[in-house]
């Protein structure tokens, strides 16, 4: 219990535990609902209630009595993979958590949640996936994705390569939402597979009334078992709890900090949208079929690439400070076309001579970077940048990382940014991408 100094003593006066009934008494108003854990660093002095509305509330304890109502057991985390059932008509999915919101599981009794748990207790928080597949379980990490690394992408990488070479027929990943968008692309270039690769998370956890981690989940599955052999994201695609859309993993991207609705593709389509437990696939859309692919892993790639914000008043020092600490490869993130100030130009042409790619994306999200129209553009071309076409900010940045992996040939990483690997840029773009 993680109840401490005064609350600790206050439960213990009462004989009250977590899971326990109870009831605080406080003046003229009570309180009645079972008892919560609360997180170690919490302030000293309240209690926490699951009411039987579903919400839960805090009290302040001071100048109050308590009634134990109904002894409880404390929420138990934790389930052995022997116990997971296995059905030899289903289809063998393989389940994999790195951490996240959507990786926080939900006591069936109390309501508490915990984010630190097996990632069998995904199948355990959301029964309901046994009607779907059997499951192969297991937790990569446990971490925020705000401190996902590259190195953790290779790590993921090989573990779904390994899965899917034992036999498995889909992958689901759990991860949180924050960089979600950069993990798909990284695992979009890494790997060619025969099934599908499913990434998905939830913007809101598993005690809240409004959580998307249930359906997105299962959608998930449904999404690993089909017909599909690419890397997708599968998030909500409303607010409500109406349909998932199923987003290529190169050209999506979280664009709101809160809704449930975040991930939208960019300058694209969805590949699918999924509702009532079905998959319709988008018509305009054509996507790598089921066992078309051999499974191939490559996942050499170089982490010291820089990711810089063009912005009114930049100077030169911020290009010469990573070509000085020896950076191996620069994105841009420009404004409009594909611009920034003109004090930076000859930096630039320093790292062409110092064989450095510089690749110029830009911070309108939407459209194609297109550095011919302006005066300023062409000279950066003269420069030696080089345009990003209509990749994301952040798929252009992981794609700089794995191409440095591939060839330290500045000829042949310039080559590979423009070969189409994973669907992560188009020939044209179309009003309707940017009305979606």
């Amino acid at each position: 219990m993680t109840y401490k100094e005064i609350s600790e003593e206050y439960l213990k006066n009462y004989n009250i535990s977590i899971g326990d009934t109870i009831r605080i008494n406080k003046q003229d108003i009570s309180y009645t609902g079972i008892l919560l854990d609360r997180s170690e660093d919490a302030e000293d002095g309240y209690l926490v209630l699951k009411l039987s509305s579903g919400y839960n509330i805090g009290v302040a304890i001071e100048n109050t009595n308590a009634e134990l109502i109904e002894k409880g057991d404390k929420p138990k985390i934790g389930w052995d993979k022997d116990e997971i059932p296995h059905d030899d008509s289903k289809q063998n999915i393989s389940i994999i958590s790195t951490g996240g919101t959507v990786s926080s599981v939900i006591d069936y009794k109390t309501g508490a949640v915990h984010p630190a748990f097996t990632a069998s207790d995904l199948v355990k928080a959301n029964p309901e996936l046994l009607d779907y597949a059997n499951y192969n379980v297991k937790a990569l990490y446990n971490i925020l994705s705000e401190n996902m690394q590259p190195k953790y992408w290779v790590k993921a990488a090989t573990e779904i390569a390994n899965d899917i070479s034992q036999g498995v027929d889909g992958v689901v990943i759990a991860h949180g939402t924050d960089t979600m968008h950069y993990t798909s692309a990284a695992l979009s270039f890494m790997l060619k597979t025969p099934v599908p690769i499913i990434i998905t998370g939830a913007q809101r956890s598993s005690d809240r009334p409004s959580s998307d981690a249930n359906i997105n989940l299962i959608d998930s599955v449904i999404a690993s078992k089909s017909d599909i052999a690419e890397v997708c994201v599968c998030m909500h695609g409303s607010l409500n709890d109406e349909y998932t859309y199923l987003h290529n993993g190169c050209k999506v991207r979280k664009m709101h900090t809160s809704r449930r609705d975040t991930f939208r593709s960019i300058n694209s389509q969805p590949i699918a949208k999924i509702e009532n437990r079905k998959i319709e696939f988008n018509p305009d859309y054509s996507y790598t079929k089921r066992g078309s692919n051999e499974l191939k892993l490559n996942s050499d790639i170089e982490e010291k690439v820089g990711f810089i914000k063009s912005f009114p008043g930049i100077s030169e020092e911020f290009i010469e400070y990573h070509i000085d600490k020896g950076y191996k490869g620069l994105v841009i993130e420009g404004t409009g076309l594909g611009h920034v100030p003109d004090n930076l130009i000859n930096s630039f042409r320093r790292a062409k001579e110092e064989n450095i790619p510089v690749i110029m994306t830009s911070q309108c999200i939407y459209g194609r970077v297109n550095m011919n129209v302006y005066s300023t553009g062409r000279e950066l071309i003269d420069a030696g940048v080089v345009s990003a076409l209509d990749m994301t900010p952040e798929t252009t940045y992981v794609k700089l990382c794995w191409a440095l992996g591939q060839s330290d040939d500045y000829s042949e990483v310039i080559k590979i940014m423009h070969s189409n690997i994973a669907g992560e840029f188009g020939e044209k773009s179309s009003i309707k991408d940017f009305l979606n």
